[in-house]
């Protein structure tokens, strides 16, 4: 059975960056990667549309923290430590040169996904790290002080196990008998379904717009697009995360409503459509769409509202406005689903946070265990916060391993 100083389970972005930052602290461990399938970093491959979305502008902890709807608490101390700042010079020191889009996004300037994986390949070559693929875990025992990993094909022992195996039901299933508690995953980060009038020939639309779940105390803004099976974008998606669980209790059935006009309430939009009633009385209603909102959008809402294209403004009567104000700042839709957003599937879900220590990301329980990414009951929203996390995670645990 052969021997190893380190061994990581999980061919992923959290695997990786522990394995390199290990073997960099201390060149003379013996560190092996297993994966279970055919190909290494598939998540990295497609993140952010085949870009890879490495990290996110946002250099304060505690505000970094606020992206994390689980993991606020546990990330503060570890991002005093490690966090947008040190990824950003980790991958220049490496070469690796990383820009900032509008929206805060952080992307390699060749966006391209493979620039990081060479990174990661490349460094795992030169440091001397063993990488298998086609390694099925089966089971990890410890025998006195070490640990046993059995595979499907072989066995391997190690003073130090890492997983980072993602939201893997077997792995968590193998944990839960050894005594760790499993909070049971589900979806995060999904669009919403919703069949309606008001956008069905609208697809591929964005506006800003603030978006509340009726009954529940869930509300976001920004970008909102719709998709040709409901609504996707960043207020969607935040409400997805945040939400995580009170949706999938809802069975993914609710209402939601829509305020096209961020900041703006139905009494400040009604003043202003009585000042466009007497300031452009001759013009259609639907020829120019008001608000700067698209002119496809425009047309749909005025639709809504029971007003036909032709209708000048100076003919709107009182309850008509009141119906185009209502439409434009308070429009409620029915949700019936959710679709998976793109590759990026995110779960909330894993091992429960309070039996880790986050200065090292060991387990509390079983010592020289260590955890990094989304096996934890840690995730964020879209943007690049889900990275993050997993690059802090593998950095304290290379340190403590090393």
């Amino acid at each position: 059975m052969e021997q190893y100083d380190i061994i990581i389970v999980g061919g992923g972005a959290a695997g990786f960056f522990t394995a390199i930052n290990a073997a960099e602290n201390n060149p003379s461990l013996k560190i092996l990667i297993l994966e279970r399938g055919k190909e290494v970093l598939t998540k990295v491959r497609v993140s952010g549309g085949g870009r890879c979305n490495v990290t996110h502008a946002e250099f304060i902890p505690a505000e970094l923290v606020k992206k994390y709807p689980r993991g606020e608490k546990e990330l503060r101390g570890p991002f005093h430590k490690f966090m947008t700042g040190d990824t950003i010079g980790w991958f220049e020191e490496r070469g690796i040169e990383l820009k900032t889009e509008e929206d805060g996004r952080m992307f390699p300037v060749t966006d391209s996904s493979q620039t990081i994986i060479d990174c990661f390949t490349r460094e795992c070559k030169r440091l001397g790290i063993e990488v298998q693929k086609g390694q099925s875990l089966k089971n990890f025992k410890k025998i006195e002080d070490h640990w046993q990993v059995d595979t499907n094909t072989a066995s391997f022992q190690a003073t130090h196990l890492m997983l980072a195996t993602g939201s893997n039901s077997k792995v968590w299933n193998l944990l839960g008998k050894m005594g760790h508690s499993i909070v049971n995953a589900v979806p995060s980060l999904f669009t919403f379904n919703i069949k309606d009038i008001r956008i069905k020939d609208l697809a591929g639309i964005a506006s800003d717009a603030e978006v509340k779940i009726l009954n529940q105390n869930l509300e976001s803004s920004g970008p909102l697009l719709i998709t040709h099976w409901g609504m996707s974008g960043p207020a969607i998606l935040k409400l997805s995360a945040w939400g995580a669980r009170e949706l999938h209790e809802l069975d993914y059935k609710f209402q939601i409503m829509v305020n096209w006009l961020p900041g703006f309430s139905e009494n400040d939009i009604l003043e202003q459509l009585k000042e466009l009633k007497f300031s452009i009385p001759k013009q259609q209603l639907a020829t120019r769409p008001q608000f700067e909102l698209p002119k496809r959008l425009w047309q749909s809402i005025v639709a809504a509202a029971g007003i036909k294209p032709e209708t000048k403004w100076a003919d709107l009567n009182k309850d008509q406005m009141k119906e185009l104000a209502s439409q434009l700042t308070s429009a409620v839709f029915n949700v019936d689903g959710k679709s998976t957003f793109k590759e990026e599937f995110v779960t909330a879900g894993g091992i429960d946070l309070k039996e880790v220590d986050f200065k090292t990301f060991e387990s509390k329980i079983h010592k020289n265990l260590y955890f990094a990414g989304e096996i934890l009951n840690i995730d964020a929203i879209t943007g690049g916060f889900n990275f993050q996390n997993a690059w802090t995670g593998g950095f304290l645990a290379a340190k403590a391993m090393s």
